[in-house]
């Protein structure tokens, strides 16, 4: 079977693409790695996404998948491994199967940057985590540390500091990067304390994390602290290896578009945090999935 457009990802561009798509009157595929929600179903509280102020993450991708529901297209599970062009249509493979498309839009989103240090593959799933509202129960009444100075760690100390006893926000540089909204509760927030000009140098622990070790970048002091849990919101890496080589990325791996979703093959679009944009957010990436579709029409109007 070929499809008219084949949409990669299930996050908030992917979903949105699949209802411009459908609407334009399109024949789509929808397939998505394991669920659709992409980030947005690890956030605790959405309060910058229009009309629905404090909402949950969970709940706003029910209800965009609800209304992606409504309807008609195929929707598969399964990681894209690569994507070929054959003449006119596209040939995106499976580790399983192949599927043939003529136009592709590519919203596989990013995930979580590690960083890399001492104990943090040791202990993950033990104590290191990058998902506050996913794992931040576990710590009920604990301390914990966050690793990072933008908007994902101060949203993630907010949740935390509601059910930690403690939490340290550790950042590298002498400000944090967040929203000044974020930034000005945190620093009302007596639940959190932030350490400023701080890299960490390894987290430690028995079986389970117990503490870091931290460095001080101005002065090169060394400290401790007694954590129970870590908390890595360090930025993002995109999800774009499968098309490396075929589409042009810039030096942090991200697809290049311009302006209108278009890649630089023709039929091939990008849209959210996979690609090129001075802004990830919810809406901009439902934008995106908007454009990509209604250019993904154009061309198949050609």
């Amino acid at each position: 079977m070929e499809y008219d457009c084949a949409i990669i990802g299930g996050g908030p561009a992917g979903v949105t693409a699949s209802i411009y798509a459908c609407r334009a009157g399109m024949n789509v595929l929808s397939i998505e790695k394991l669920f659709e929600g992409g980030q947005l179903a690890s956030i605790h509280a959405v309060e910058n996404y229009p009309g629905l102020f404090g909402a949950d993450g969970n709940d706003l991708i029910d209800k965009f998948v609800e209304h992606a529901g409504q309807y008609e297209r195929e929707t598969v599970n399964g990681e894209v491994l690569k994507i070929e062009k054959n003449e006119d249509v596209f040939a995106v493979y499976t580790e399983n199967k192949s599927y043939a498309a003529k136009t592709v839009i590519i919203a596989t989103g990013a995930k979580p940057r590690k960083l890399g240090a001492p104990g943090e593959e040791e202990f993950t799933g033990r104590g290191v985590s990058y998902c506050a509202v996913c794992d931040g129960a576990f710590y009920r009444n604990k301390a914990t540390a966050i690793i990072g100075g933008g908007n994902t760690a101060a949203q993630d100390a907010l949740y935390l500091s509601r059910i930690c006893d403690k939490v340290y926000l550790i950042h590298r540089r002498d400000r944090l990067r967040a929203e000044k909204y974020f930034i000005e509760l945190i620093e009302k927030n007596e639940g959190v304390e932030i350490i400023y000009d701080t890299v960490l140098e390894e987290i430690h622990g028995d079986k389970n994390v117990e503490g870091v070790r931290i460095k001080n970048v101005k002065t090169s002091e060394i400290s401790q602290i007694k954590t129970d849990g870590v908390f890595i919101a360090a930025g993002i890496v995109p999800e774009s290896g499968f098309v490396k080589g075929l589409l042009k990325l810039d030096e942090s791996g991200f697809i290049i578009t311009d302006e209108c979703m278009r890649t630089n093959i023709s039929g091939i679009y990008a849209a959210g945090d996979v690609r090129t944009t001075p802004l990830r957010q919810i809406v901009t990436a439902c934008a995106d999935g908007a454009v990509a579709a209604n250019q993904a029409r154009g061309y198949l109007d050609m």
